[in-house]
């Protein structure tokens, strides 16, 4: 008996992956291999960057704390030691948010720290 295959399966599985890759430049959109290649790299970077994202979301409230507590002539980290100190239980996303969009109740933080 010959060896069948399930060719609407096998269709499916390409146009799947083609669809994802529409958009991309050249053969990466339109030449299976190629695209399958790509649709792949492409799932690795989701996945990597997932991850890369909360580091540099972290790296970017410690540079708005930061900026904003030099102006009350206080350093990053001294202004974090002081607040754990406290007791003040405010995460570096809110801080952040209070730096930038609400100055007068960081500068009330700041001076409860101080």
């Amino acid at each position: 008996m010959p060896r069948s295959t399930n060719k609407v399966a096998s269709r499916a599985k390409r146009k799947k992956v083609l669809k994802q890759t529409k958009g991309y430049f050249g053969r990466r959109k339109n030449v299976w291999t190629v695209a399958k290649n790509a649709y792949e790299k492409g799932l690795q970077y989701a996945y990597r960057d997932r991850k890369t994202k909360k580091r540099n979301f972290r790296a970017l409230w410690i540079q708005r704390i930061n900026a904003a507590v030099r102006q009350y002539d206080m350093s990053y980290s001294e202004f974090m030691g002081k607040i754990h100190k406290k007791g003040i239980e405010l995460n570096r996303k809110v801080l952040a948010d209070l730096a930038m969009n609400h100055p007068e109740a960081f500068k009330a933080i700041v001076d409860s720290v101080k």
